[in-house]
């Protein structure tokens, strides 16, 4: 039988996250939407930049990535 070349679709269904933010994080949280919302002419929900706050953060932090090649590259 012939392999397919694709394996797994990857789960792209959001997941739900219920957090807790000090309130001095959740006060800047709230300014830097203001301050992205007036560079871009659009109102931002603060909720929304979680997400791609903490995508930018984990795919810049060089001592993850590298933990994260050496185990992927142990299995």
């Amino acid at each position: 039988m012939d392999k397919l070349k694709l394996s797994a679709i990857p789960d792209d269904k959001p997941v739900k996250l219920t957090v807790e933010l000090p309130a001095a994080v959740h006060r800047d949280l709230v300014a830097y939407a203001e301050v992205l919302g007036g560079e871009t002419g659009r109102a931002v929900e603060p909720a929304k930049l979680v997400a791609p706050m903490l995508a930018r953060f984990m795919s810049t932090d060089r001592a993850f990535l590298r933990m994260r090649r050496e185990k992927r590259a142990t299995r």
